[in-house]
Parts: structure tokens; sequence; C-alpha cells
């Protein structure tokens, strides 16, 4: 039912400047809903004589949940922030006669996921025919909060929001057809206003949702691997098999089977809740009635069970409980079991035994969810946003009644990417990483890029510049890629400089990562074919570069701009900021510097700006001038991190190969240095992905296989995505890991974008150690197929594309 638009609603129903883009509905709130965080429900009872499809434009304030009759229409609103707040498009289907929508509505405030923006709560519901009828502040809306609802802290997932403890006793069951008491009238507050008004108090200002529907899927997945009677605190009882009650086992895992063709059948009544949400009215299965696919754990018990998703995912669960009145259910998350009850270190992921479910830093249980029942019959629960891991624990406790699980299921979501292409070579192993690298980027894309899924769920620049590279070589839709751009174009301070992460709550500057930005456009310029897109952002790269153009000193060098100048985690680094990054003169920030002025000399020439290239290209050459006047030495043919040349990296060699200009002699020493100097701070899984790239400019196709054995070790230890760093990590599921996956095609079969708009290529294949190797990914225009061999490479293009 949703609809994708590429137009401002309402857009001409005025010449009025001052009334411009105001639109006919209003926003409207519950006035006595009180300070956030709080769940609030909005209903219509409306009445149409004659069946007809109406448009509507919906938001909130924070998030919401759209209902007709029962059932789910859509969720929202897309996160952006208050000058770029989005709205969804439904197509509503009506027959005649009487109908109910109904919102959820949460505002969770302070404790919001840091992404997650705010003005203040409200909802919107706007029409474009049937105003009267339909609209808020119009019609006959009525609002209520929800009770049942208590939010909690959310311990090692620190920037993706509070947790829920769902009390059934107090619970509005039945809220979402309308059902129930306490509804009053809507409080109508300001109107309505897109991105093209003026003269305005602060206000949300509306724009057309940027992407398709977010994927949401049941499936039959999860495997029971242990089932105790567990009495104490979780987090300090080991996972052992001698504790494993093996028929109660049988039981769960028949149940989490079950689940996927139950969920199948409910969701074919319109009364029935689509995923997760308290309330259903499908039809109870008491307790007492004993049948397969169907837990009971007797009263005063408790029960611990560890559900294995056997990969990683990002899930509403889904459950469904009758009887056990004062019983809890807790489902919390991890992505893996730790080897110690402190949390310090993950082994292979796929093992359980003697194991911790414990959390980071905090050493509690768990990262999730708590439901408390009431007693009723065919009670239906679930999370107001998703949670993500691999390993699941379930913790039933009773009190004077048995519970039965009626359902137990996990509802996938995810941004609908899909891996278009395929690869195959000579080497197994590599084949053998790429659903990994797959999965991982399925997992860290929503409603924008993230980080990681479980702890932040934060869209940074460094990660999400890799991560739209991977997109372009296994998807031909880049609106994720497109709105990250936009995102980080609009968080810029006045001063020029992006926020290190956007859409974010919560100020954080990384200067390198306003330059990585840069070399996002440069990338989207050349592998889509959108001019007029990169255009648009141009404003932005020039006051980045006027910005670093203010910490120039008199040596003609970038100080330590102000800000976290995170480069790489190297354990060596403190914060992942090289020598001197932090107030001093760093080699590595200045060649990063030096790069992006080359990215954006390239954007210029493209967009038709020869003087602006010239003067870009003029302050690179300046630039590089005084790096090697300061950091180049010439006795160990490499560029020092420091000016008193006691620290080296490889990330200043990468960043020199693949911004300065160098001759052919100076890259010679540069890959003598890499191939064998053991004084150089290695790079790890992020920024290997600029060692990959040098690699390439070098010819040292070797030294890339060599390293990618760090990827292959993640088979061998059991992991589903790729982690963050080298072991110890924190995460085991960050996408910036994905990039050998976009080098398997640009690198290893070397096909690349030859100039902007991928209009023309240059296939350059570096099969290194591998007899053979052939793909086929999509592009703007159709599909590039190539097989390469020692003997050459044939190369399928689609038409109105060359090679060179």
């Amino acid at each position: 039912m949703k609809v994708h638009i590429d137009y401002r609603p309402y857009a001409d129903e005025t010449t009025d400047w001052s009334k411009r883009g105001t639109w006919p509905c209003k926003w409207v709130s519950c006035a006595n809903a009180g300070e956030p965080p709080f769940v609030t429900a909005y209903r219509l009872l409306f009445r149409i004589e004659q069946a007809r499809t109406v448009r509507a434009h919906v938001s909130a304030d924070e998030r919401y949940e759209l209902f007709l009759d029962g059932a789910r229409v859509g969720r929202g609103s897309e996160r952006g922030d208050v000058d770029h707040w989005y709205f969804e498009t439904y197509d509503l289907e009506l027959d005649a006669g009487e109908h109910t929508l109904v919102a959820r509505v949460w505002s969770v405030g302070e404790q919001a996921p840091y992404a997650q923006m705010t003005l203040r709560p409200g909802f919107l519901f706007s029409p474009e025919d049937d105003i009267e009828l339909l609209g808020t502040g119009h019609a006959a809306w009525e609002v209520k909060r929800l009770a049942g609802y208590e939010f909690t802290p959310q311990l090692a997932a620190w920037g993706t929001g509070l947790r829920l403890h769902i009390h059934g006793d107090q619970f509005d069951w039945g809220w979402q057809v309308g059902g129930g008491g306490g509804w009053e009238p809507v409080k109508v507050d300001e109107e309505a206003k897109n991105d093209s008004a003026n003269d305005n108090f602060p206000t949300r200002l509306l724009i057309p949702g940027a992407l398709p529907a977010m994927m949401e899927e049941a499936g039959a997945f999860g495997k029971a691997r242990h089932v105790s009677d567990s009495t104490a605190e979780t987090h300090d009882v080991p996972i052992r098999a001698a504790d494993n009650l093996p028929g109660e086992a049988a039981a769960w895992q028949a149940l989490l089977t079950g689940a996927f063709e139950r969920g199948r059948q409910a969701e074919s009544s319109a009364l029935t809740s689509l995923g997760g949400t308290p309330g259903s009215l499908a039809a109870p299965s008491p307790a007492a009635t004993p049948r397969a696919g169907i837990v009971t754990v007797p009263a005063h018990s408790r029960r611990r069970v560890l559900i294995d998703l056997e990969n990683y995912f990002c899930a509403y669960p889904e459950l469904v409980t009758s009887g056990g009145k004062g019983a809890s259910v807790r489902i919390h998350w991890q992505e893996a079991l730790y080897n110690e009850k402190e949390a310090k270190t993950k082994g292979n992921r796929d093992e359980t035994e003697g194991k911790y479910f414990a959390t980071l830093w905090h050493l509690k249980d768990g990262v999730g969810d708590t439901y408390i029942t009431d007693g009723g019959d065919g009670r239906e629960f679930g999370s107001l946003w998703w949670h993500a891991g691999r390993y699941v624990e379930v913790l039933v406790t009773t009190q004077d009644e048995p519970v039965t699980i009626e359902r137990l299921a996990f509802r996938e979501t995810r941004y609908p990417v899909e891996m278009l292409g395929s690869f195959e070579c000579s080497d197994d192993r590599l084949e053998s990483i790429v659903p990994i690298m797959e999965r991982v980027l399925q997992m860290c894309s929503h409603e924008t890029y993230m980080d990681c899924p479980y702890y932040e769920q934060l869209q940074y620049v460094g990660d999400t510049r890799l991560q739209a590279l991977v997109t372009y070589v296994i998807t031909s839709d880049d609106r994720l890629a497109r709105k990250a751009l936009r995102m980080f174009d609009i968080s810029r301070l006045v001063e020029g400089i992006t926020y290190s992460r956007y859409p974010s709550r919560i100020r954080q500057i990384i200067p390198p990562f306003s330059l990585w930005w840069i070399g996002m456009v440069h990338d989207y310029a050349l592998w889509r074919d959108d001019l007029p897109f990169v255009r648009s952002l141009m404003p932005g790269i020039r006051a980045v570069l006027d910005r670093f153009g203010d910490w120039i000193d008199s040596d003609g060098l970038a100080q330590g701009p102000d800000g976290w100048n995170f480069m790489d985690w190297v354990e060596e680094w403190r914060a992942g900021i090289p020598a001197d990054g932090d107030s001093g003169v760093s080699g590595i920030v200045n060649l990063l510097l030096a790069l992006a002025l080359r990215y954006a000399a390239d954007l210029e020439g493209w967009i038709g700006e020869p003087e602006l290239a010239a003067r870009h290209a003029r302050r690179a050459d300046e630039l590089m001038e005084a790096i090697d006047r300061r950091f180049w030495d010439e006795k160990r043919g490499l560029y020092a991190d420091d000016l008193a040349h006691v620290h080296w990296s490889e990330h200043a060699q990468c960043l020199a190969v693949l911004g300065g200009s160098l001759s052919a002699a100076r890259r010679a020493q540069i890959a003598k240095g890499l191939q064998g100097d053991p004084d150089l701070a290695r790079t790890t899984i992020y920024f290997t992905h600029y060692l990959f790239e040098a690699y390439r400019e070098l010819g040292l196709a070797d030294l890339l296989f060599e390293r990618l054995e760090m990827w292959f070790d993640h088979v061998k230890n059991g992991l589903k995505t790729t982690i963050e760093h080298p072991e110890p990590t924190r995460s085991d599921c960050h996408a910036w890991g994905a990039h050998p996956l976009f080098h398997y095609y640009a690198t290893i079969l070397g096909v690349r974008p030859a100039a902007a708009g991928f209009r023309q290529v240059s296939v350059r294949p570096m099969l290194g150690p591998l007899k053979w190797a052939k793909g086929r990914f999509p592009h703007p225009l159709g599909e590039i197929e190539i097989e390469a061999s020692g003997s050459g490479a044939q190369v399928r293009l689609p038409e109105g594309v060359t090679q060179i």
C-alpha cells in the first residue's frame, strides 16, 4: 500500500508566498500524554458510501504504525531531521461501509535512539481528497495514552533507544482496531508545512519519503539449542549440556518450527496485528488444550531457552501467550556468547558450551524486552522497534498458573537490498565469504545505512562510503546511498564541517569523515550517471575544504582539526587517532586532505567548473609539496605519520599513493615498504579498503590476497557477518567489513568507471594467485559480465557503455 511519490502534495494551492508550503491538515497530539517516554493511539471511525482508493500522506513525531481495520498498513516516519521530516504515502483501498483508522505513535524523548530526531510529539494524516472526512485537524480523530508500557535502559546498546516491559494487566488490548475506552478528542496543533514554507515558527518541514518500505518477512528459522531450569541471573550461568532438558528442547523446537505457518495463517485475518503488536483479536487458544507446536511452562517454575537463529537477524519478536497470570517472558538478544562471565572474548560463534549470555560493559543478562501476562488467552506481544543479533535467550518465569506459549517467531526487517550479481573464481575461499559480506550489508541497511545494528544504529560517513561502494556493485538501487549523501550534506555546521554521523541528535565531529564524504560524492559521480545531483552537493564540498583551509599553518600544513580525528582502530593509536592527529600536525590527516582536494578537482571538472577544479588541484599540489618537505623520509623511502619521523603506518603510504601524484621512483619505494617494512602500523578491517586501493595502484596483487586471510577467518570462527575490528571485537556486525565484495568486481575482475557517469569502463583484472575469475554485476543500463584468466579478459557490456 505504500507508494513512492516525487512531487509536493498541495503545492499549487496558493500563490501567497507567506502561505506557500502549507498543507490543509494539521498536526494533532494527545493533551493528557504527559512528558515522554509514552505511547499513544489515534483513532478515526468513518464511513464511505462507495468503494474507492484514498491517497494519504502520513507522518508522526517520533514514530508510528498505521492500521486500517486492524491490519497494519505501514510504519514510519522514515528517519530524517526536523528541517527534512519525511512522510509516507499510502494508497488505501476502501470498500463501501464502516472503517477504522488507528495509529500507534510513540515518543521516547531524550532516551530515544541517537538517530531519532524529534520536535514535539504529534501525528499527521493528510489525504489528498476527503480532507474533512479523514484529515487530522478536520475529521473527528480521537486519542489516548496507551497503558502498560514501561521503558527500561538499553544497556550496551547505547545508541538504539530504551527497551520495554509490557504489563499485560494494564494493557489496552484491542487498541489497534479502535477498541477499549478512554478515547478523547485530539488536541489540534500547528499547520503541517513542507520544505518550501517560509516565515514560520519551528516546525517539521515535510518531504516525501526517499526509500521503499522496509522488508518485513516472517521465516521458519531458529534452533532451540538449550533449555534449562534456571534459578540464578542467567549472565552468571554458563550454557552446559549437562543442564539441558532434551525433551523440553524438542518441544521448544516444535514451537519455533510451527510458528511460521501459524503466523501466515494469522496474517490472513483482518483482525490480526501484523508483526509483534500487543492486542491481537485472534481466536483464543486455551492453555488447557494440548496440541503440537505449543509449550506450557508449569506454575512456580522458570525456563531458560537459548535460541540460535543460525544467522544474523534484525527482527521484530512475535509472542502469543495464554493463561499464566503474572508470568513474565523475557526475550533478550546477543550477537554471540562470551567465553567469560566478564564478557571479554567470544571465540567461535557457533559454540555455546560453557559460554555466557552476558552483556558487554554492564554484565547483565542481555538487551531486549520483557512481557508480563495478564492471564488472558491469545495475548499477542511484540516490540516497538526491531532487535538485532544471532542468539536469543527466552526466560519464562511463572507465578501461580502455568503459561502457554502459543507462538514465538521473528519477523526479519531491513532495507530490501539483494545481491543481483555473482562471483566465481578458482579459490573457493573467496566465494565462501560472499554470503557473510552480503549479509552484513543487509543487516546494516535500514532507513539509513548503519555502522552496527546492535550497539549504535548510526550512519557514520566512514562506514557509509564503503557500504555505498558495495551497494553500487551488487544492486542498481542507489536510493539509500543518495539519501546518505544528502543527509551528510545537510548535517554541516555553519563553518562547513559535517557531522561524523547523521541523522543524530547527539553532535559528534570527526573531521576526516568530512573529507571521506567528498570521496563518497566522487564515488557516486563515477558509479552513477546523475551529475545534477552531484552538482547540488558541491557547495557543501567547497565549504568543507574551505573549513580545512582555516587550519593550514605557516608551513602550509593542516594542524589537528577541532574534533575527534579518528582514522582507524589501530591498536597502538589512542581512540583511533594517529600520531599528532589530535592537536599537532599529522602526516595522515594532511595526506587525506590532499586526496580530498584531488577528488574535488575531479568533481568540479565533471560538472563544468574548470576554474574551481584548477583551484582545488593547485591547493592539492601546494599541500603535497609541504607534505614532501616535512614527512617524506628518503632513507626509509616512506612517508612518516609525524613531523619527528618516529611513527610509521600503512595508512600514510596508502593515502600518498592514492592522492599524491607520485613519481614512479617514489611509488616503487612505497611499494617496497608496504611489502616488507615490519614497523608500519597495519590497517585494520575498515582502512584495509584503502590499502587494497593502493595495492591496485601499485600492482601488489599477492599482498591483497594475503590480507584477505582476515576475512577467511570469519568462516572458521562461525561468524555470519563481518566484525568491527580484529579480535577481541565489540561488534560482530559492522558493514564496513563488506568492502572486499566491492574489490571482487572493481579490483580482482578490474571493472571500474573510466569517467563520470559510468558510460565508459576500464577493465584491468588483477588475479594474483587465481587461475581464473568471472562475475556479473548490475550497471544502471543493464549488466556487466566478465571472465578473466591468465590469457586475458572477455567483457560483455550493456548497450551505451564502452570500454577504453
